[in-house]
């Protein structure tokens, strides 16, 4: 984890930090990890923000989680009228499961009429593969080559982005992400295209068959592909020639963030097979889902499937309240305005430092990629990490992502407003000014 902690910066901290990890050393599982050289402890929540044990407030450009704000009074409330009603599961007779799928449903285009829930996104892809591998007869699935997709042990099996001690699966292919900052590629798309057919061709070598190609929407953790829109209607068409299925992965583009649609996919006018979705649609809550058309489930309903938790009445109704929050504020229009004018502000400051080689986004998802030279395009993920952690000291919360650890992940939660992108433009530009001014005095 690039931008974790290290337990040999400990002594960089006053006594009451350094005591509350050494007790999470000393009961928790070592792969947890903390955020930050200077891990930070938050005690409250409201809107935009997060506040440190002192009271002091963090921008949040990072969760995509709490996606309609921290603590948002409408989902807490609907939280707490539930969970001191009723809370049981799928089993029996309800009728807000029934009224929220009915309503998450109509944001979807035909075929896609069909939903199943479960808690986590990890959960969601699992049970998306596993209908892909019902319907085909077949399991090899195709991914980009830092894609992230989970953490159970099939989801974890398609995602190299959790590094080598993660292996990838034997029936898992990987391709490159559709990125054309680095090579010259005329059509992102059409080479995506071909490298899936080669990737079917492979699996077929080898004795496997092609079942599905999974892919999230902007592909998130490769460093954020967004454009040109339209870009995966081929790569659909080779899919859906050589006999798979499409999965879009959409617990991060999706529910408004790319500000262009309501789910991702729709920014390329393709529809997929299957939709997977999670972190945001609770706002906290654990919930996930997968949405397909009737015909893909025939096959996998022979198949008992249920999961004590999922689809509970507690977590529908934190959804319920979600998809509310999101289609009465009109946050999608708010993503596409507000948007615009982080980009315009990105822009700004990528002509001021050239150590700013690309920015990609789109809506209120952004990656900004740090170059040691523009000409080259030499990854800076030393100047990355750095502008990182001394954002994290600006009060202002965003991370790493990408293949080369040198793209600062810009992922605001969707009620950001025009202070808000000042406030993150303002402080990025102090950043970047001391921090080049460093690297001179070093060179």
């Amino acid at each position: 984890m690039p931008n974790g902690f290290s337990s040999e910066l400990l002594h960089n901290l006053d006594m009451d930090e350094q005591n509350l990890i050494k007790r999470r050393m000393n009961v928790l599982g070592s792969s947890y990890k903390l955020m930050y050289h200077h891990p930070v402890e938050f005690v409250r929540g409201d809107g935009m923000y997060l506040y440190d044990a002192a009271g002091v407030p963090y921008l949040d450009c990072y969760n995509n989680v709490v996606s309609v704000g921290h603590c948002n009074a409408r989902v807490a409330e609907a939280v707490a009228r539930q969970i001191s009603t009723l809370n049981t599961h799928t089993r029996y007779l309800h009728p807000a499961i029934l009224d929220y799928a009915e309503r998450l449903l109509a944001t979807f285009p035909a075929p896609l009429k069909r939903v199943m829930f479960a808690c986590t996104g990890s959960e969601a892809v699992d049970l998306a593969l596993r209908i892909a591998f019902s319907h085909t007869g077949a399991d090899g699935v195709i991914i980009s080559e830092f894609a992230y997709h989970g953490t159970t042990m099939t989801a974890s099996s398609v995602s190299p982005s959790l590094g080598q001690s993660v292996p990838l699966g034997q029936h898992v292919r990987t391709v490159r992400a559709p990125l054309a900052y680095r090579e010259e590629v005329a059509d992102v798309g059409l080479r995506l295209a071909r490298d899936v057919e080669e990737a079917i061709d492979d699996l077929e070598r080898h004795g496997i068959r092609f079942a599905a190609f999974l892919a999230d929407s902007i592909f998130s953790s490769d460093g954020l592909a967004s454009d040109p829109a339209g870009f995966l209607q081929p790569v659909i068409e080779v899919v859906h020639r050589r006999g798979g299925l499409y999965i879009a992965d959409e617990v991060q583009p999706g529910f408004c963030r790319t500000g262009d649609a309501f789910w991702g996919f729709q920014r390329h006018h393709i529809v997929p097979d299957i939709v997977v979705m999670g972190k945001p649609m609770g706002n906290g809550m654990p919930i996930s889902a997968c949405v397909t058309a009737p015909d893909f489930l025939e096959q996998f309903s022979q198949c008992r499937y249920f999961n004590t938790f999922d689809g509970n009445p507690v977590s529908i109704a934190a959804a319920a309240a979600v998809l509310s929050e999101l289609q009465e504020r009109d946050l999608l229009k708010n993503c596409r305005t507000v948007g615009a004018l982080l980009k315009g502000k990105l822009q700004a400051l990528q002509k001021k430092y050239d150590c700013i080689g690309d920015i990609r986004g789109t809506g209120l998802y952004w990656s900004i990629e740090f170059v040691k030279d523009q000409k080259t395009k030499e990854p800076d993920a030393a100047l990355t990490l750095a502008a990182v952690n001394a954002l994290r000291e600006a009060h202002i919360l965003v991370s790493t992502f990408g293949l080369y650890e040198n793209c600062m992940k810009l992922r605001p939660l969707l009620i950001m407003e025009p202070q808000h992108v000042d406030q993150f433009a303002d402080s990025l530009d102090c950043v970047l000014e001391r921090l080049t001014v460093q690297q001179h005095a070093v060179y």
